[in-house]
């Protein structure tokens, strides 16, 4: 994995078995590193901003509270932590849910192990962690909502928006993004903003799985 450092992972979810073995699988993933555990929803929280973790792996149900009501206070706290849904759930009001509240990824309990760990590791490198069956079922959806633009020029894009599209849907960060345009970060923010809202869609993984659909 391309990190000098390895990835602080932090596991929330209230099964503890399902914790352990969580666990064990990350041991085996080279670069990476637990740095904690929480039981529920509202420890979670408190570790996100106690421990500020790489990455946070988040059960999407939950006994206190739903991993979606987590997510959105972890991202309202302005962390950069990489946030994965890992949930028994498949259903598409489910996936686009937690996408649209600022999820970084959805990878489902069902997961080989082998799958699992090297879903992780794609997240780590800050590629998009959907299974190829969640992609489609997220462009379906898309495809049967609210119109959206068939191509960049009929969104209107601009240039810079366009090779900013192309750089998000290749699964960088607005850090790694500003980095490679040689802009700041808060430009990048501002350019996604705009360009979500010229393709009619709310979140950074929606506007990826356009892009690809676009160029297939």
């Amino acid at each position: 994995m391309p990190h000098e450092e390895p990835q602080r992972l932090l596991i929330v979810d209230d099964h503890p078995l399902f914790r352990k073995g969580v666990r064990y699988l990350v041991n085996m993933i080279p670069g990476f590193t637990i740095v904690g555990e929480a039981s529920s929803g509202q420890q979670g929280i408190e570790m996100a901003a106690e421990l500020d973790p790489d990455m946070i792996l988040l059960d999407l149900n939950m006994k206190d509270m739903s991993g979606i009501e987590v997510l959105k206070v972890v991202k309202a706290s302005g962390s950069d932590a990489r946030v994965v849904m890992l949930t028994v759930s498949d259903q598409a009001e489910d996936l686009v849910a937690a996408l649209r509240s600022g999820a970084d990824g959805y990878l489902l309990k069902e997961m080989e192990p082998e799958d699992l760990v090297n879903k992780l590791s794609e997240a780590a490198a800050g590629r998009i962690t959907l299974t190829e069956r969640l992609i489609s079922l997220l462009a379906h959806t898309m495809r049967h909502e609210a119109s959206h633009p068939t191509s960049a020029s009929e969104a209107g894009l601009t240039d810079q928006e366009q090779r900013i599209l192309e750089l998000v849907a290749a699964g960088k960060s607005n850090k790694l993004v500003a980095r490679e345009l040689g802009i700041a970060e808060g430009t990048v923010k501002v350019h996604v903003k705009h360009l979500l809202r010229k393709l009619n869609l709310r979140s950074r993984v929606e506007a990826a799985v356009w892009y690809v659909e676009q160029h297939k």
